[in-house]
């Protein structure tokens, strides 16, 4: 048959601070909803300067934060999962993803590095998510750093700090600077110097912007800094995005008149290259690069002080993990007389954990802390073999609604992390297929030479199993 075409994930990176505003009511321009043929895979959403006050932190600590919520109202209906975050006060990163990309993300960490108050305070700072995308390191860094003119060294000691903090001693990650590819946005702060507020807000309402960018501080800190240099920009054709009154698009007009600025960007990194004579020839090294192919502002909000920023980006790579780490394959049909054994096999690559687990979603989950219940494999294990393994079924709780029949292709979700995620569609059901699936009119039975167990009492009557999802903390 014909050779399968490498998966090329176009990803949708947002950067905005909010300045403490909820939601507007529309964000289809932010997120891209209704470009013609853009089909995006995965988003990246950075926000800066969310409400954190004391009842709003202590709100969203026991609630989803609104934004959260907004963004997986709006993207859960079109296939995507939430598989990470990581808030710090006002910093939130968000990463979605499309099912069919699921078993090929592993989560590895996401962390907190804050920079306030001599690294005790985590106003300004970075959080960061590390994962592996189809078998590259992917670092993706959502920033705070100080602001005013005069602090530009301050940012870029705050910029160097982050990057230093970024350390894996204790798993078998390497170090940063040599991951595949860095996605770094944010609030960066970074100022235009020299010129007057005249000459500045002349120059933008004729978009005269090849002056500005001269004098803007971050591009002046690339030419003199080469590490710093490695970091690529689009071109900021854009009007800066830095300060507006609040609900207009006029530039500050408050007795403190504040020069514009692009303070908010995105910038990436891709992994330092060997020297062509170091691969022989008949070893080519992995094919990973990224395109940019849109850096704009959206000039239509204006809930804040900012202007949020996108990027939009292909990433073409010749993957190097092509098949999940385990495959899943539960017995079906099932009924409240049985016990439920679930099949599933491991690649023999796949390092197992006591963390390892396998959960119980409903059809349609938001995010992977979605799960009905879940059982640990270590804990309950049935039989072990080289190839195929059994475990106990998690036990829904009572109140359940019946579960509809439905038929999902052979596949599974693998994620690496410190959350469970699994993924169906349109009903009650075990883990997911690799594409947004219809409901079909009768069951797939789906059975294998063996089975791993999971024991699983319904309080219903009964139900069918398809693909299940196991998730690993490695």
């Amino acid at each position: 048959g014909a050779a399968l075409r490498p998966p090329s994930p176009r990803i949708h990176v947002v950067t905005w601070n909010v300045a403490s505003a909820a939601p507007p009511p529309d964000l289809s321009d932010l997120l891209q909803l209704h470009t013609p043929n853009l089909n995006l895979d995965v988003y990246v959403i950075g926000l800066q300067e969310m409400n954190c006050g004391i009842m709003s932190l202590l709100s969203d600590t026991a609630f989803e934060d609104p934004w959260s919520s907004f963004f997986m109202d709006v993207l859960s209906p079109l296939s995507f999962v939430k598989v990470s975050s990581v808030r710090m006060q006002g910093l939130l990163l968000l990463v979605f993803a499309k099912y069919q990309h699921l078993p090929f993300i592993q989560i590895l960490s996401a962390k907190s590095t804050p920079t306030g108050l001599f690294g005790y305070w985590g106003n300004k700072g970075g959080v960061n998510i590390f994962l592996k995308l189809y078998g590259y390191y992917v670092s993706i860094i959502n920033c705070h750093l100080p602001p005013h003119m005069a602090n530009n060294d301050q940012r870029l000691e705050h910029f160097d700090r982050i990057l230093e903090m970024q350390n894996f001693e204790a798993q078998d990650i390497p170090n940063i600077l040599d991951h595949d590819l860095i996605l770094w946005f944010g609030d960066m702060n970074f100022r235009i110097e020299d010129f007057g507020l005249h000459f500045v807000r002349e120059s933008i309402k004729h978009q005269c912007y090849s002056d500005l960018w001269e004098k803007d501080q971050l591009s002046i800190a690339k030419r003199h800094d080469p590490l710093l240099r490695e970091f690529q920009e689009g071109p900021l054709l854009f009007p800066p995005t830095y300060k507006f009154d609040k609900n207009s698009n006029n530039y500050d007009t408050s007795e403190k008149k504040r020069k514009p600025a692009w303070t908010d960007r995105i910038l990436w990194r891709l992994k330092r290259q060997p020297q062509a004579d170091c691969h022989p020839p008949t070893l080519p090294g992995p094919h990973f690069s990224l395109v940019l192919r849109s850096y704009v502002s959206h000039m239509m909000y204006s809930i804040s002080d900012h202007k949020p920023v996108t990027g939009t980006f292909d990433l073409e790579l010749k993957p190097l993990v092509s098949a999940p780490l385990i495959t899943l394959l539960p017995e079906g049909p099932c009924t409240t007389e049985s016990d439920l054994l679930i099949s599933y096999s491991l690649a023999s690559d796949f390092l197992s954990s006591p963390w390892d687990w396998i959960g119980l979603y409903k059809v349609g989950l938001r995010h992977i802390n979605d799960y009905v219940s879940y059982v640990w494999v270590g804990d309950n294990q049935v039989s072990f073999g080289d190839q195929l393994n059994q475990v106990p079924a998690p036990s829904p709780e009572l109140g359940v609604p019946r579960l509809q029949q439905v038929g999902l292709p052979e596949g599974c979700c693998l994620l690496e992390g410190t959350e469970p995620v699994s993924l169906v569609t349109e009903s009650w059901a075990w883990g997911c297929g690799p594409d947004p699936l219809p409901v079909c009119p009768r069951p797939h039975r789906y059975t294998s030479a063996s089975a791993t167990s999971l024991r699983l009492r319904m309080g219903f009557s009964s139900f069918t199993i398809a693909t299940a999802c196991v998730l690993w903390w490695g």
